[in-house]
């Protein structure tokens, strides 16, 4: 009988090794704390890194408590930096779940337009409208953009897809939301129930080609303004 294959150790997610690089550099620099970090520009080109990347491994460290991210400011050593940390895994990064849902929630958006039933379109719209008027409420507009998403997938007709969107959002875990908090923008959040609109226009026309460019240019912008500075 052939022995059981030994279980194979994934390879650590990209911001543990990004943000282990960081805590290195603060080590080898003897950085104080209080002491600002260089820009993330500066700090992408030394550890030769994307800038999603790096953003992704100090929102990781500012969680762990090694450093203080300051919004309009920079980022700062913190007192814990000195002790030795060994950053935690925290599910899929922002921005991997973000190319995921690009590539899936697209095409969910084309096999809507194809096959959206009058009461699957009434469903997603009613979604849109929950949440303009829940937009000062961010709780209650984030999970009416959450209804929208999976309105869409069950307007596929696929039970199967209404479950792998459902599982892309329940990804959103502590990194997404201290990412969100720090750079989400009230343009991106009026630019999101414009692009929703725009989805569901094209839905409801049944055209398959612009509700797919629609879904990925909503997501694309998202990505855009959590990665740059």
């Amino acid at each position: 009988m052939t022995p059981a294959a030994e279980p194979t150790h994934a390879e650590p997610r990209l911001y543990r090794v990004v943000a282990a690089r960081i805590q290195e550099l603060i080590r080898n620099e003897q950085l104080a704390a209080g002491t600002r970090l260089p820009a993330e520009r500066e700090l992408a080109a030394k550890l030769a890194v994307s800038r999603a990347s790096l953003r992704e491994a100090l929102i990781v460290l500012e969680l762990s408590g090694i450093v203080d991210v300051r919004s309009g400011s920079g980022v700062y050593v913190s007192e814990k930096a000195a002790a030795p940390a060994d950053v935690p895994e925290a599910g899929p990064g922002p921005f991997e779940v973000l190319a995921a849902r690009r590539l899936i929630e697209s095409e969910v958006a084309a096999m809507a337009a194809k096959n959206a039933t009058d009461s699957a379109i009434d469903a997603i719209l009613a979604a849109v409208e929950e949440m303009e008027r829940q937009h000062e409420d961010r709780a209650s507009n984030e999970q009416a953009d959450r209804n929208f998403h999976l309105a869409l997938a069950r307007a596929t007709g696929n039970t199967a897809l209404v479950g792998a969107v459902d599982y892309l959002w329940k990804q959103r875990g502590s990194l997404w939301h201290r990412l969100k908090e720090h750079f989400q923008t009230e343009d991106l959040r009026k630019q999101t129930l414009i692009d929703h609109r725009n989805i569901v226009a094209a839905i409801a026309a049944h055209d398959v080609a612009g509700a797919r460019a629609a879904m990925r240019s909503h997501l694309e912008r998202v990505t855009r303004t959590f990665s740059r500075g």
